[in-house]
């Protein structure tokens, strides 16, 4: 089915060039439905489409009712059965139902509302767009919403009437220290659905050779995530051993509100840690964001499962689970 995020991109880009545009975005499933909530199909007034509702189960009558419904400038919520045959053929045990909500571009989905949407999106900000599909009333909230944008859960609210779109940030993850781990521990960072980068100023270490076609950075670890950038959808990941290169970074974590900050090493070296960034002035509600050692304790043994210990750790903290 893939994998399609770039749904109001691509609506305003399509709108801006004159051909039109629609949002079609599911916001309620039952049984087995194809896609999640929040999934996206644009559909543009010349019928070309982009993304995905269901994997192929409903998108023609999707997007024949998007078509009407930009000659109508009305919002659609739309209801189909994906039956068990359909949602075979796209990789489904049985189907399921599935709503879809078609707005269009301008008539509907005010193109400045869109376009501050984009904006927000490129500048990685967390917000929500929300919806009440009875009333039409739209809004964008950044600071609402904390347990869906921390769920990335989109769905509707309790009065059955608001739909809340959550638009996060790509995960992304900063592995300072190009070592045998960080070689294990990106290609299943790629797989859990983050953007890894690997800092490390020791460039035999931040080699392409060790980690093909991904991004090496070789400035020195607190020069390179400033040029990053931290914020709550990024993790970090520090696996050096050595103070003068993690510490650095970890300063500039501690200073930050990334959602992860582990640390590689020992009981005993992660003392000495945490008395080194006592002295530079953390304190100990900061200084507990760290974890370290490292990882989950499930007896990893080898870069590998140390790596999953990690990727699993990661993902408890992001989900609330620790």
């Amino acid at each position: 089915m893939g994998r399609f995020d770039n749904g109001p991109e691509t609506a305003l880009t399509w709108f801006r060039d004159g051909r039109g545009a629609a949002l079609a975005t599911v916001v309620e499933t039952w049984g087995s439905a194809p896609r999640r909530v929040g999934a996206q199909l644009v559909v543009g007034g010349d019928g070309r489409i982009e993304g995905s509702v269901s994997g192929g189960c409903v998108e023609g009558a999707v997007i024949v009712e998007a078509l009407e419904a930009m000659d109508e400038g009305e919002a659609r919520l739309l209801e189909f059965g994906v039956s068990d045959e359909d949602a075979f053929a796209v990789g489904l045990a049985c189907g399921g139902t599935i709503r879809v909500l078609v707005e269009p571009v301008g008539s509907v989905l005010p193109e400045p509302m869109l376009a501050e949407l984009v904006a927000r999106r490129a500048r990685r900000e967390p917000l929500a767009y929300e919806v009440n599909v009875e009333t039409g009333h739209r809004a964008l909230r950044r600071n609402a919403y904390p347990e869906r944008l921390r769920m990335d859960r989109s769905g509707f609210e309790e009065d059955g009437q608001t739909f809340v779109a959550v638009h996060n940030p790509p995960l992304r993850l900063i592995i300072v220290g190009a070592v045998h781990i960080a070689q294990a521990l990106v290609p299943m960072a790629r797989i859990a659905g983050y953007d890894p980068i690997v800092n490390d100023p020791r460039e035999a270490f931040a080699a392409q050779s060790r980690f093909p076609g991904e991004t090496l950075i070789t400035d020195w670890p607190d020069e390179a995530v400033a040029n990053i950038g931290l914020d709550a959808r990024t993790a970090v990941v520090l696996l050096t051993h050595d103070p003068k290169l993690d510490d650095p970074a970890l300063q500039a974590a501690l200073s930050s509100d990334v959602f992860y900050i582990g640390a590689l090493g020992s009981t005993r070296t992660h003392s000495k840690r945490v008395d080194r960034m006592k002295s530079a002035g953390f304190s100990d509600t900061a200084i507990a964001r760290i974890h370290g050692p490292i990882g989950l304790d499930i007896g990893a043994a080898g870069p590998a499962e140390i790596a999953v210990a990690i990727i699993a750790q990661m993902t408890a903290v992001l989900r609330g689970k620790a």
